[in-house]
């Protein structure tokens, strides 16, 4: 057997800002109560565009666009969040 210890690996993630906007057009056959709560068919309509498609929901038109920006530009809280992803890679050594 090897004595020696091996060797850690270390996970440099490298994080940023985003700005990531989503356009969809979709059909759906969904319960018409569903439609008066904007937030609750938001999820419900995530929940479907990740599980795949099926006989519910009809994708027409998708477009995705992921821009990096200044991380002057978050709010002050997720500059802290990113600070602290940072510091906890650097611990991870």
């Amino acid at each position: 057997m090897n004595s020696k210890a091996l060797p850690r690996q270390v996970n440099n993630i490298e994080v940023g800002v985003y700005e990531c906007e989503i356009h969809l057009k979709f059909r759906l056959i969904e319960e018409k109560s569903l439609l008066g709560d904007r937030d609750q068919l938001l999820q419900v309509l995530l929940d479907a565009l990740t599980e795949g498609p099926d006989d519910f929901l009809e994708t027409l038109q998708e477009s995705v666009k992921a821009n990096e920006v200044s991380e002057l530009k978050a709010s002050p809280q997720m500059r802290r969040q990113l600070m602290r992803l940072r510091n906890s890679s650097d611990n991870a050594i």
